[in-house]
């Protein structure tokens, strides 16, 4: 079990944090990425959702657990950030050549689901990416699976309409 919690000594405490960082990084990276389109809004969030993870201070009942946890608060975050009201404000033309070195390796599929909606893009990064199941990514979403199915069913032609065109 992965248990992290302050009460714990300090060093051991650091060493569990560590290691659920250095397990998870890379898949929230890209999650965070692909709502924030931006690396340092992405890192700002990045930092948030450990932040939250050492203040949660509760065991998690299994790898899995801690995984969802992270994505969920990660999720949240993202869309928190995307409603701010100073996130309307912003000029996002002044964003349209900035080149960002991502931590991981976009091709041009990568590339046409974070183009997708939010609606779609997350339903499609965790069914084909992180391997969840229509199930399992209803629960994390806490939505029906029925819109999650139909969620993806729609995802898929507009991503074969896109590809196609390319």
């Amino acid at each position: 079990m992965t248990e992290l919690i302050i009460s714990k000594g300090r060093d051991e405490a650091l060493e569990s944090f560590e290691t659920v960082y250095e397990r998870h990084v890379n898949m929230l990276y890209r999650v965070c990425f692909s709502y924030m389109k931006n690396e340092a809004e992405t890192e700002d969030v990045m930092a948030d959702v450990f932040v939250k993870l050492l203040r949660y201070g509760r065991r998690f009942q299994s790898v899995e657990h801690e995984k969802v946890w992270l994505l969920r608060t990660a999720i949240n975050l993202c869309k928190d950030r995307l409603k701010h009201w100073w996130r309307r404000c912003e000029d996002i033309n002044k964003y349209q050549n900035i080149e960002t070195e991502n931590s991981f390796v976009e091709n041009e599929t990568l590339k046409a689901v974070m183009e997708l909606s939010d609606r779609y893009k997350a339903v499609i990064y965790l069914y084909y990416y992180e391997g969840y199941s229509s199930a399992e990514i209803a629960e994390i979403l806490k939505k029906p699976q029925s819109t999650i199915l139909n969620h993806l069913s729609e995802a898929r032609k507009l991503l074969r309409g896109v590809l196609k065109n390319e």
